[in-house]
């Protein structure tokens, strides 16, 4: 059964077949890796329209904000197994982020000269399992593309990354594997309690119903792989390691689109399907979200690294994500989604930057550069773009995000969902206010990192000798500015596309009588 045109399964499918056939090309090596390259951009820019096409149809008016251009297929209709797809307005934000991400990390990829086809290969088949994670809306089939992004970018790390590639690979595949584990066995858990694996049925309450006691060991286990993806401390230490050693464009991938998934797992299965649980554990959340923006935020702040630095700026970004979550209030989900997506944009567009700069000197030292606008004046407006958007300067999207996620703790307290949260979201405004101190160290290590580059006298002959940017990085940088600036400008549009869905995500977080338990205690 599908609504009209199977979109969908196009965007999943497209990047696959193309991958295949781009695996099929015969010749000479650098022929083949040149056309490659060419076909890989082609067929990211022909799924980012169909993408739009899908967007277009979405109709975002429908209050009720349930899924859209269905496909479902029984796959094993004995135990309820399907191919089924569908998105929301979340999910289609998130594909959207996904397909005018692809494009430019193969843009990014100009660099590569060795195994060019199999580079290519493994981004196509990421994309087509990123799109997968967020279209399904069966169970199992959710978790065979969560996982299934694992293995294109350990191969990308693990062959085209720095020196310690092969280490930072491990690390990241290690621990994402040992946390997705236990997902599966929450999976697992909640169709023997529902007796499905249909994610609208599940999500429609008709059928799961459980205790506290067992919604906390499920949350427990979703948490365990979520975490990992988010990240949060003190589970990012694989971030970065992987970002350090991973190519330009893993960088844009991993930073834009795989950290996303976290928030997205946390908006599918933790706060609609086990919301008493959800609001026992506010405590924890807030705390591990606050250490995660102030720690990470100092950590970056002694970085010699530049890559280093905007990873560690991720893990205090992404922390405003998990306040906004747990504030169980609609600004709360609304910071969340567009921390999210003002998130992949600006860091994507960071690592960029770093890229172009890498790719010219062959360091990422900031001790190495200076000076750089006197030589790369077009660079330096961008990057200058960018790093007020990480900053979170009004009118760009950064600021969006993070000032809708401060704002929504400080009212936790104020208007908890139930009278009996009141001890759970007493102590919000505190965690607002510390949480505040993160956007100050953010300010301090994004201008003290594009002070120490880009001004001051010429550093040494090398930095002298920059080009500054080539056609394909300043259409990449250029488009990635554009939507940061109109993502500033235009929040609301963005708000309102996204209102159905979140407001049909906080009825479900709030459809059962929470806090009837005690609140989680922080020692």
């Amino acid at each position: 059964m599908t609504d009209g045109w199977p979109l969908l399964s196009l965007l999943v499918l497209v990047p696959l077949f193309g991958a295949l056939l781009i695996l099929l090309q015969r010749g000479d090596e650098e022929r083949v890796g040149e056309a490659s390259r060419g076909s890989a951009f082609l067929l990211t820019l022909i799924t980012f329209i169909l993408s739009l096409a899908a967007f277009f149809r979405f109709d975002p008016t429908l209050k009720a904000g349930h899924f859209q251009l269905v496909e479902n297929i029984p796959l094993f209709p004995a135990i309820g197994l399907s191919y089924h797809l569908g998105v929301d307005g979340i999910s289609m934000a998130l594909i959207l982020l996904t397909t005018l991400l692809m494009p430019i990390a193969i843009l990014a990829s100009s660099h590569v000269e060795k195994r060019v086809r199999e580079y290519m290969v493994s981004f196509l088949l990421l994309e087509s399992v990123m799109i997968g994670t967020f279209c399904a809306l069966d169970t199992f089939l959710f978790y065979v593309f969560f996982e299934a992004g694992l293995i294109p970018m350990f191969l990308i790390i693990g062959i085209w990354g720095g020196p310690r590639r092969v280490y930072a690979s491990f690390k990241f595949f290690l621990y994402t594997l040992l946390g997705s584990v236990l997902m599966l066995l929450a999976l697992i858990v909640l169709y023997l309690k529902a007796g499905t694996t249909d994610m609208e049925v599940l999500l429609s309450g008709g059928k799961l119903i459980m205790g506290i006691d067992m919604q906390k060991w499920l949350w427990l286990a979703f948490l365990a792989s979520f975490a990992v993806k988010l990240p949060m401390w003190p589970v990012h230490t694989w971030l970065p390691d992987a970002h350090v050693e991973a190519p330009t464009a893993g960088s844009i991938i991993l930073a834009g689109i795989l950290l996303k998934m976290g928030g997205y797992g946390f908006m599918r299965f933790s706060l609609p399907l086990l919301p008493d649980a959800s609001a026992y554990f506010v405590p924890m959340m807030w705390g591990l979200a606050v250490i995660a923006i102030v720690y990470t935020s100092l950590v970056a702040l002694v970085q010699e690294d530049m890559k280093k630095l905007i990873a560690y700026s991720s893990v205090a970004h992404m922390g405003f994500v998990t306040l906004g979550l747990f504030a169980f209030n609609m600004y709360g989900l609304q910071a969340a989604m567009f921390q999210m997506i003002s998130h992949g944009v600006v860091s994507g567009a960071l690592f960029l930057c770093v890229g172009v700069l890498y790719d010219r000197m062959h360091t990422r030292s900031i001790a190495a550069y200076g000076g750089v606008t006197n030589v790369m004046p077009k660079f330096a407006v961008l990057f200058m773009v960018m790093t007020l958007a990480s900053v979170g300067l009004p009118g760009t999207s950064g600021f969006v995000g993070e000032f809708l996620g401060l704002v929504s703790t400080f009212m936790a307290s104020r208007n908890p969902p139930f009278p009996e949260c009141a001890a759970t979201f007493g102590w919000s405004q505190t965690v607002a206010f510390i949480a505040t101190t993160g956007v100050v160290l953010g300010a301090a290590y994004m201008l003290w990192l594009y002070r120490r580059v880009m001004y001051g006298e010429v550093g040494n002959a090398e930095v002298a000798g920059l080009k500054d940017v080539t056609l394909h990085e300043l259409v990449a940088l250029v488009v990635l500015a554009a939507v940061v600036i109109w993502l500033g400008i235009y929040a609301n549009t963005v708000i309102e596309f996204l209102a159905p869905s979140l407001e049909r995500l906080y009825g479900q977080m709030t459809m059962q009588p929470i806090c009837r338990i005690a609140p989680m205690r922080l020692p």
